[in-house]
């Protein structure tokens, strides 16, 4: 689950799903390449995060694989307006 102002953002491009697997499909419609890390427990508790998302050079910390993926699909939908 994403947070209410993650998902009213994704929704003012036109992105209604929340779920995970949804998220992630979007995801890779956009995305070339990703990789998706569940950090270990030291990790996780240095970087308050539990899983860690990259794309090229961007870095996304999130809570779950989902706030992961719509954080990612935001960056992107917001530089490929600019």
């Amino acid at each position: 689950m994403i947070s209410e102002q993650l998902q009213t953002q994704l929704t003012q491009h036109g992105i209604t799903v929340s779920g995970e697997i949804e998220l992630r499909e979007a995801l890779e419609a956009r995305a070339g390449t990703y990789t998706l890390i569940k950090l270990a427990p030291w990790p996780a508790r240095r970087w308050k995060c539990h899983y860690r998302l990259l794309i090229g050079d961007s870095i996304y910390d999130a809570q779950s694989p989902s706030e992961a993926y719509a954080m990612a699909i935001l960056a992107l939908l917001e530089n490929t307006q600019v």
